[in-house]
């Protein structure tokens, strides 16, 4: 179970646990940025992650160029470029793969393989969401994440998203 969390309630989207706690090592990382590499024991003491999981985690990281790893004794990883110059889709990207909130959004579709591609009316919708969703990671970096959370808030790109509200009433009222 995550850490923080005390329930189990169901969700229609989410981050996966591997997007989440990679994100949370590279900010560990950014932290520590100009100073000794981080061991994977040590940002799993202040991350309380298994560091099972982050030796697996450490290696997409590493094959991208986005961490270095110096062995030894006073070893361990630290960013390859700087924090400003990393953002959040590019790390969840390495860890999920592209953002798709449904498949016929995926870079691997198949234009014509649904057969209600001519007439879905919602798929405008989830392109909506991906943009949105694309527009907020791409445009969040490291050096972001480490300022106090409040101060992403007012320029959320999400925010001025044209959105149709219609207010309808129940039948018979």
């Amino acid at each position: 179970m995550p850490v923080g969390f005390s329930g189990q309630t169901p969700v229609a989207m989410r981050i996966s646990s591997r997007a989440h706690y990679g994100l949370r090592m590279m900010t560990e990382l950014a932290k520590a940025h100009g100073g000794p590499p981080l061991s994977l024991a040590e940002i799993g003491r202040r991350e309380a992650m298994p560091l099972a999981y982050l030796e697996q985690l450490v290696a997409p990281l590493r094959r991208a160029g986005m961490v270095e790893g110096t062995r030894g004794l006073h070893g361990g990883y630290r960013l390859a470029r700087p924090p400003q110059d990393v953002t959040v889709l590019e790390i969840v990207e390495l860890m999920e793969g592209p953002v798709a909130p449904v498949e016929c959004l995926a870079e691997n579709y198949q234009p014509g393989s649904c057969s209600r591609e001519p007439e879905c009316l919602s798929r405008p919708l989830w392109g909506r969401l991906q943009q949105a969703v694309e527009q907020v990671l791409g445009g969040t970096t490291l050096s972001d994440m480490m300022r106090e959370p409040s101060s992403l808030e007012p320029e959320c790109p999400v925010a001025n998203l044209p959105i149709q509200r219609e207010m309808r009433q129940p039948a018979g009222v």
